[in-house]
């Protein structure tokens, strides 16, 4: 294992979708605002989501230069899927929703995790 991330270009790649996905929950499209709804969400709380992205985004990049903190970052995106998972499975909302976006979201950060950290 190492903290330093090789490949970087995944790391990057991740960052900016993740920095995208937390713009979007500012005005979310009608698929986000369903989700987030489907799984009972109060709407007061959507800002929080965007800080935890922006904060993992941020923490990404960090992670070129800074050893763990891209680690950390990443490892911190699976458990918030995970747990978006959860919630997604406690609502019953496990629709096309969940499948695609939230289960791709986790799938997506593990290959990182996987090929950026572990091989």
């Amino acid at each position: 294992m190492t903290l330093l991330p090789d490949p970087w270009w995944p790391i990057v790649v991740l960052a900016l979708i993740v920095l995208g996905d937390g713009l979007m929950t500012f005005r979310p499209p009608r698929f986000i605002a369903a989700c987030l709804d489907g799984v009972n969400l109060p709407r007061d709380w959507w800002w929080v989501l965007a800080v935890v992205k922006f904060v993992a985004a941020a923490g990404l990049v960090a992670g070129l230069w800074v050893p763990g903190v891209g680690l950390a970052a990443v490892v911190g995106l699976i458990v918030y899927f995970l747990a978006a998972a959860g919630a997604h499975i406690r609502a019953g909302y496990v629709g096309r929703d969940f499948w695609l976006n939230c289960l791709g979201m986790l799938l997506l950060n593990a290959a990182v995790l996987v090929v950026c950290f572990l091989v």
